[in-house]
């Protein structure tokens, strides 16, 4: 026998992803605790090797665009593999679309966010189309003729793939078109152009460099108006079932997120509707930018959060030198640190989505910028340590780890890059100061339970207070935007998590040995607690 095999680590399956103590202590904090059992559930589906084989699937058999019909007719269709629909069935029923917004009972958009953070360990391409429906009902209400038509379908549960006319439809998706190739995220310079038909609808002509889910049935779109630069919706398919002028040129070539389409249409005399005022649309679109964002942290979030249960799950199972690798103390080091970030994010993620659900504008407008900034640049450097634990057998795509980790940079880029984010972070404190009056009463309470964070604290202080009028800060958005971030983290860990996180956390992010890499906590903080919060460790 050449070919024995023993200490290799068994399949991740099989467990309930939802069974997080971070997770469940942030739903009954956040006022969501009736959703623990639908969590389960879901947890339960989302651990199964049957989802996990459909997120492989629909990464290795990537979207196909069909142009023309056999005959030479114009269809502009995307083909997707079975795979990414059971997935998509799966977001739709379980509420992750629309659905909070039809949702009356306090904390629906918390359940929302604990179910983002438990499925989209899954698989994340698919969650942009869902994001993006989730998003489009804000700014869709602008318009409140058009909300009335699109908005019950957008929020309900059902997934019904193919395009058909709203009458036709049980339920309905949505996506955005912003960016074109000469501007990118200075939508400003956009070229398309909107020209009024004089029977209440315009007419579209230009190209969009980057239009995700270019299957999904509406569109919400910038264009320059004689007004300046509006919001349109764009359907698929028009009232009297006529398909829209919606060519799509050619689908994207990605660094990851290959399962979904992300696409380059071409509007020609494309039939769209105003949303809100002419001129303002990107007053109109932000709505749904801001809601996207907050998808992008917790999108970024669960990416860590599966990172941390793939590494602890291999570190359990695995031995090496005497012991399982779970037992060295190093190793040990390495995942608490790991499930330090992980906890931080989640938290902080989870109290945005209060934060929505509460109506607290001034919090969510600085915030979510904040946490997207942050999280999302903390996800490509834990998920490549995670990874490094695996060794070898996470550097194969059998693991899912090289897949998660090629999708860790997405979410820093989509809706607002690490500038454009940080900047939005100076314009929220510099044009609306209520902002930051609100991030410090969150901050506030935990004041005087640890001298790193009072030290940090007074330290921040004085940078907002010393930051230059002359527009010259912009040089110091990405520091404020960090700081920032992790004060609050260190903040909310203080008040709600155990005392050995907050300790850790304060020590390793704030303290004076505060360490570079991960597996660099200094010597004093219990680890055993930490871990113990890692989901598998239970």
């Amino acid at each position: 026998m050449t070919h024995t095999v023993f200490n290799q680590v068994p399949p991740l399956t099989g467990h309930d992803l939802a069974a997080d103590p971070v997770l469940l202590e942030a739903l009954v904090r956040e006022n969501a605790a009736y959703h623990a059992g639908a969590l389960h559930e879901l947890g339960r589906v989302a651990g199964s090797a049957e989802a996990q084989l459909w997120a492989d699937q629909a990464n290795r058999n990537e979207p196909v665009l069909r142009t023309h019909d056999r005959v030479g007719n114009r269809i502009d269709e995307v083909e997707f593999h079975p795979a990414w629909h059971s997935l998509m069935k799966v977001a739709v029923e379980a509420g992750l679309a629309g659905a909070p917004w039809a949702d009356g009972r306090p904390g629906a958009h918390v359940a929302r966010a604990a179910s983002m953070m438990v499925w989209g360990q899954v698989e994340q391409g698919h969650i942009c189309p869902i994001s993006m429906t989730y998003a489009v009902v804000p700014a869709l209400r602008a318009q409140p003729d058009l909300a009335a038509v699109y908005e019950p379908l957008l929020t309900g549960r059902v997934y019904d793939p193919g395009l058909r006319t709203p009458s036709a439809k049980t339920g309905l998706l949505a996506g955005m078109g912003m960016t074109e190739k000469q501007g990118g995220s200075d939508v400003r310079a956009n070229t398309t152009t909107a020209t009024d038909a004089g029977d209440g609808t315009w007419r579209l002509r230009g190209h969009k460099w980057f239009t995700s889910a270019p299957m999904n049935d509406l569109f919400l779109v910038l264009a320059q108006a004689p007004g300046g630069l509006s919001c349109f919706l764009v359907p698929r398919v028009l009232p009297d079932g006529t398909r829209n002028v919606f060519r799509i040129q050619r689908l994207k070539d990605k660094l990851g997120n290959r399962s979904n389409a992300s696409s380059e249409p071409e509007f020609d005399g494309t039939v769209a509707w105003l949303v809100g005022p002419e001129g303002r649309g990107v007053r109109t679109i932000i709505e749904m930018v801001t809601m996207t964002r907050l998808d992008c942290g917790l999108g970024s979030a669960a990416g860590m959060r599966a990172a941390l249960i793939q590494a602890t799950h291999h570190a359990r199972h695995r031995s090496a030198f005497g012991g399982p690798l779970i037992g060295k103390p190093l190793m040990r080091n390495v995942l608490a640190d790991l499930a330090l970030e992980s906890e931080a994010a989640t938290t902080l993620m989870m109290r945005v989505a209060g934060a929505v659900d509460r109506g607290e504008q001034d919090f969510q407008r600085l915030v979510t910028a904040v946490a997207k900034y942050w999280i999302c640049k903390r996800q490509p450097v834990m998920v490549a340590e995670a990874l490094e634990c695996l060794g070898g057998n996470g550097y194969v795509e059998e693991s899912g780890l090289p897949r998660l980790y090629r999708e860790a940079p997405l979410n820093g880029i989509w809706e607002g890059s690490g500038n454009v984010t940080a900047l939005d972070v100076l314009r929220a404190i510099a044009t609306r100061p209520s902002t930051l009056e609100a991030y410090t009463a969150e901050v506030f309470p935990a004041i005087g339970t640890d001298g790193r964070l009072d030290a940090a604290w007074t330290d921040l202080r004085k940078m907002l207070a010393g930051l230059p009028t002359d527009g010259s800060a912009e040089y110091q958005a990405r520091h404020l935007a960090e700081r920032l971030a992790l004060v609050l983290q260190a903040a909310l860990l203080v008040r709600h998590a155990p005392n050995a996180v907050a300790d850790a956390f304060c020590a390793s992010r704030l303290g004076d040995q505060a360490g570079r890499a991960f597996g660099t906590l200094p010597p004093g903080p219990a680890l055993e607690p930490i871990l113990a919060r890692i989901p598998g460790l239970l």
